[in-house]
């Protein structure tokens, strides 16, 4: 009733945030770890978050200018939760600055990965393979991973630039 006079110090939802929670919802689906057999570790979360990351920013690309605020606002969300995790970890300043740029490096490698992945340079498993394991894979458990990322990237090109940063591609 009052929020008129009290805006400033309610706080709004990071910008980024609603994309960012449905990219970690889906990081977190338990067939990433069983069928496709990648480490349930620290590693292999970051694998699958940075590589569904990687895919939805090249979606905002492809949307040119109209996703360009969405992506950066993505982005400025996936540092801010780095940051904070890597804290909770116990990591200090000293080290945290150099560990969050080498997280972000990562992503920036994945993207420009499957940016040509998606643009059909590169083989979409063969992406897979490179974005999501450190060695071998078991050829059942990256086909999983590959069809399951190329229905990820389905569902990201049916949804508009607005469903996207409402983080609905569900």
């Amino acid at each position: 009733m009052l929020g008129f006079l009290f805006r400033r110090l309610t706080a709004e939802p990071a910008r980024g945030a609603a994309l960012f929670d449905s990219i970690t919802r889906e990081a977190r689906r338990p067939h990433w770890y069983s069928e496709g057999k990648i480490p349930d570790t620290l590693d292999g979360r970051f694998a699958v978050l940075a590589t569904i990351l990687a895919l939805t920013l090249v979606r905002l690309e492809q949307a040119q200018s109209a996703g360009a605020d969405v992506s950066v606002a993505l982005t400025e969300r996936f540092v801010a939760v780095m940051e904070s995790e890597h804290r909770e970890l116990g990591l200090g300043d000293p080290t945290l600055g150099k560990t969050v740029r080498k997280l972000v490096g990562s992503l920036a490698r994945r993207t420009a990965l499957w940016r040509l992945a998606a643009s059909g340079e590169r083989d979409w498993a063969e992406a897979a393979r490179e974005s999501l394991y450190k060695g071998s894979v078991a050829p059942e458990a990256l086909g999983h991973c590959a069809e399951a990322l190329e229905r990820l990237w389905a569902r990201l090109g049916r949804a508009g630039i607005d469903e996207l940063e409402r983080g609905e591609f569900e």
